[in-house]
């Protein structure tokens, strides 16, 4: 008669079997909604980041090799946190620069 005593101990328990569960759910909620403000944060921050480095080497015409390793990492973290691939033109616009300023293509004027 193991169930029976299983009713017993539910019977003259309930009380705090249903105060644990409550405890414990709210517990849960409390620290999946802190890690997802978290995890919205620091993607809004790759998201600045990425931005500001498309508008600065965009603006120059040209992406060294280190800034182009620094936002692929930025990148590839955005992405890892579930990025909605909003940014993907912008990655792949960035990735086009070229690694080297161009060279001017006017002629000097010489006397």
């Amino acid at each position: 008669m193991p169930m029976n005593d299983f009713m017993v101990f539910m019977k003259d328990n309930w009380g705090w079997i249903v105060s644990f569960v409550t405890i414990f759910g709210s517990i849960l909620v409390y620290v999946y909604r802190h890690i997802r403000a978290l995890q919205r944060g620091v993607q809004a921050l790759l998201r600045a980041q990425m931005v500001d480095n498309y508008q600065h080497y965009h603006g120059k015409g040209f992406a060294p090799l280190y800034a182009r390793e620094s936002f692929e990492n930025l990148w590839r973290n955005y992405e890892a946190l579930g990025a909605n691939g909003v940014f993907s033109d912008i990655h792949n616009k960035f990735m086009a620069l070229p690694t080297h300023e161009e060279p001017s293509t006017h002629n000097d004027l010489r006397d």
